[in-house]
């Protein structure tokens, strides 16, 4: 980042004769570890490096904007489950659906830096958004993908606490199941006398 930093600023010189003030505003989930300068004999330069989590998020919150309502998310707030719902209810109060669809798939990329897409999406549900996120071009794959996987952790677990440890042979072949059939077998699970018999 030192060095992109310096690129980006002797660029700008160079188009404008100017060097521009230079900061770096962190968003990452991870502890803030980054250096902030680029030191060698003869060389100093240094930038501001800002970890958002150290701002304001109300503030953000609090605005008429709802780009801002939702870069929120990532920065200091009291309660972050109380943000979200407040932030999902703008996007549903905004005009055009095509804008409704676009700031709910940045809520839920944003947030899912800070653990908070389950939250998105259950508030996403109460509110009166004709959208559902699953059907995202980019994000339901995604999101589709994830529910199969945590269908496949549950199952795993029913069995294996019902019939002991999986065969590698059934769980591969589980982890080839559609999240519909994974969804059924959860059910079948508690009537089956043995893997052979919920598998048939």
């Amino acid at each position: 980042m030192p060095l992109r930093m310096a690129e980006y600023c002797l660029g700008v010189f160079r188009l404008f004769g100017r060097f521009p003030r230079r900061a770096v505003l962190y968003v990452g989930e991870a502890e803030l570890r980054m250096g902030s300068e680029l030191r060698a004999p003869g060389v100093l330069f240094h930038y501001r490096l800002i970890d958002i989590r150290t701002l304001d998020g109300e503030r953000l919150l609090e605005s008429g904007d709802v780009g801002d309502n939702i870069i929120a998310i990532l920065a200091r707030l009291r309660d972050h489950e109380g943000a979200v719902r407040k932030i999902v209810e703008r996007i549903a109060r905004l005009a055009a659906a095509a804008e409704r669809d676009i700031a709910l798939a940045q809520l839920t990329i944003l947030a899912g830096l800070r653990h908070l897409s389950q939250a998105v999406e259950r508030e996403t549900r109460k509110m009166p958004i004709d959208l559902d996120i699953r059907d995202h071009e980019f994000l339901g794959p995604i999101i589709r993908e994830a529910q199969r996987e945590g269908e496949l952790t549950v199952l795993r677990r029913q069995i294996e606490k019902r019939f002991g440890s999986l065969p590698r042979r059934v769980d591969e072949r589980l982890a080839a199941l559609p999240a519909s059939e994974l969804e059924n077998l959860s059910e079948r699970v508690l009537d089956a006398t043995s893997v052979e018999d919920l598998l048939k």
